[in-house]
């Protein structure tokens, strides 16, 4: 496959900056590839949350700057390093690009999940807002056939992250589950795989498109954080007067963290997902203690996770409702992110640009 020496890439150049689309961006040769990396030629990518606090540079770890973001992409191996041995994927598989763009696989922390020298796409390692990235034969996940490119692009972070936190939050079938950021991008998912699970679920949103949205998908209960009076009062209402057994908090926000213990039933686990930038994390001791209230947080997730959350969507049991742009518009997304007013996902597409 003939490959190109120039791209249309999206780059963050400083903090806090613009995102500059540039259409003569250096492409990696495959004399160049090191043992263990391959090339993608990216048909898509999703963009996330994450990637809005990447170029904000608003977290406690600092990303590298400047950055091409985007850790959600789908597309063709077209060229792997010399020398890589025993690779699981080969040149035309098709494949999909994680946050964890790779580890070393030998640390304990890494046998763990949690390697300590990760690369992040889109954070200390150019992402998936170009044409071709820079990935590794072990970490990419291969995409089932049939699955669409652009249905499978924001299950590689946001559908896994739900899906683990859903995973581990201690629930049996039947269980009742609360979803503040319901109508997002990872908060539709989760509405979908805790319904895959058997869960039942209370979404947390505002506005119409949203209610709309969870409604379709099958939420149990709906509630506008806007117009409801005491969100605690219904939910435990809603729940015969014991409250969730667990709650799945994925907004960017501290205010959907403070109020899960309370509205937790005895011996409930509140799922921390969401990354607000510098906020904390206010919990009663008393009640949290009394009531033996769980609370984990839940990174992503492992190539296992992104399997099996893959292998769900791929067979039907989740849909990620998105818009398609390109990449010109990305600043408009990263400005509606900023506001609060996507439904769903935005998915980038390159076989347009």
């Amino acid at each position: 496959m003939s490959i190109p020496h120039n791209q249309t890439a999206a780059i963050v150049h400083k903090a806090g900056g613009s995102i500059v689309v540039h259409d003569d961006h250096p492409v990696k040769k495959q004399s160049d590839l090191a043992p263990g990396e391959c090339l993608v030629k990216l048909h898509c990518t999703g963009v996330c949350h994450t990637d809005l606090h990447c170029a904000l540079d608003d977290w406690p770890l600092k990303a590298n700057i400047p950055l091409i973001g985007g850790h959600e992409g789908v597309g063709e191996i077209v060229a792997i390093g010399a020398h890589t041995s025993h690779s699981p994927v080969k040149v035309g598989d098709r494949v999909g690009i994680k946050w964890l763009a790779d580890s070393c696989l030998n640390c304990e922390q890494c046998r763990k999940g949690h390697c300590d020298d990760a690369k992040l796409s889109g954070f200390n390692v150019d992402g998936t807002f170009s044409q071709y990235v820079v990935s590794y034969v072990r970490h990419v996940t291969p995409i089932p056939e049939g699955f669409d490119s652009l249905a499978a692009a924001s299950i590689l972070c946001a559908g896994v992250t739900v899906y683990r936190a859903l995973k581990y939050s201690q629930t049996s079938p039947g269980d009742w589950v609360v979803l503040p950021g319901a109508g997002g991008g990872l908060g539709h998912l989760a509405i979908q795989y805790a319904k895959h699970m058997g869960l039942r679920t209370i979404a947390i949103d505002s506005g119409a498109d949203k209610k709309k949205l969870c409604e379709e998908l099958g939420a149990d209960l709906w509630i506008d954080f806007r117009e409801s009076k005491n969100i605690v009062g219904d939910i435990v209402r809603a729940t015969d007067g014991q409250g969730a057994h667990s709650a799945i908090v994925t907004a960017a926000s501290a205010s959907g963290y403070q109020q899960a213990i309370e509205y937790l039933r005895k011996g409930g686990t509140l799922m921390a997902v969401g990354l607000p930038g510098q906020a904390t994390l206010d919990a009663s001791i008393f009640f949290t203690v009394f009531k033996s209230i769980s609370i984990l947080g839940s990174y992503v997730g492992n190539r296992q996770d992104a399997k099996e959350a893959i292998d769900i969507a791929a067979r039907g049991g989740v849909k990620c409702h998105y818009a398609v742009r390109k990449a010109n518009e990305l600043q408009d997304v990263y400005e509606s992110m900023k506001k609060g007013t996507i439904s769903g996902r935005v998915v980038v597409d390159w076989r347009e640009t």
